[in-house]
């Protein structure tokens, strides 16, 4: 049996394997099959995973479980949330109110008081600053939120990537990110420099070089990235 074939159902409460239930039994909730081949799993006992086998390796329970990332999960008990490695222990001895999915060897947490910022594998953090809120990072670049409610981007290492804030932001993708100012929506570069002058209600990023858009006036329009100008295209 390969693992990376089995998918979820529908209702997210039984696994399929080629068409048809891995299994007779079905769960309160299940998660998809991550890391090595390890699933979440709800009961009414709680969260605990099992194999491809419906072997239940780790038994919690926990009041939540979410899958394997950079080889750990992120579970919550009644001490808080924590990461476990694929066989149950914790990784370190830290408690938080929330924790996300490690990605790229980092991982955005809120501790008890509210603050966000990003943790490595072994719990420490990964630079002192707190924040109102953290993401994901992707290809070395998180958005947080700073305490005075305003958007910025920053490095694997908590520096900021440039001087601008912004009242919302979206993720680099291939060198572009979304962002808002007090005029609306727009492109930034890696510096936090806008792409042209237009200002839209709501962007989508960059798809081979062309992005979906409102424009102020409530009209649908194509964004047409050509060099180092962007021409508009109505639908």
């Amino acid at each position: 049996m390969n693992w990376k074939e089995i998918e979820v159902s529908r209702d997210w409460s039984y696994f399929i394997l080629n068409g048809k239930p891995l299994y007779e039994g079905r769960y309160s909730s299940v998660l998809k099959f991550k890391g090595s081949g390890l699933a979440p799993v709800e009961d009414e006992t709680g969260w605990h995973f099992i194999n491809p086998s419906g072997k239940k390796v780790i038994p919690g329970p926990y009041r939540k479980a979410w899958g394997f990332y950079c080889g750990l999960s992120a579970v919550e008990d009644e001490s808080g949330c924590y990461h476990i490695d694929e066989s149950g222990a914790p990784v370190y001895l830290q408690r938080f109110s929330w924790c996300g999915n490690f990605q790229e060897d980092r991982c955005t947490v809120r501790d008890f008081e509210g603050n966000y910022f990003h943790i490595k594998k072994n719990g420490a953090r990964v630079y002192s600053e707190k924040f109102r809120y953290a993401g994901d990072f992707k290809d070395g670049i998180a958005c947080v939120i700073q305490q005075n409610g305003l958007f910025k981007h920053i490095d694997e290492s908590g520096k900021f990537l440039y001087e601008f804030e912004f009242f919302d932001l979206g993720v680099f993708h291939k060198g572009y990110a979304t962002a808002r100012d007090k005029k609306g929506w727009m492109h930034i570069d890696l510096q936090g420099n806008p792409q042209y002058a237009n200002r839209f209600v709501s962007i989508e990023p960059f798809y081979n070089d062309c992005a979906f858009a409102v424009s102020q006036e409530g009209n649908r329009v194509v964004l047409q990235k050509k060099g180092f100008s962007v021409e508009v295209i109505d639908l």
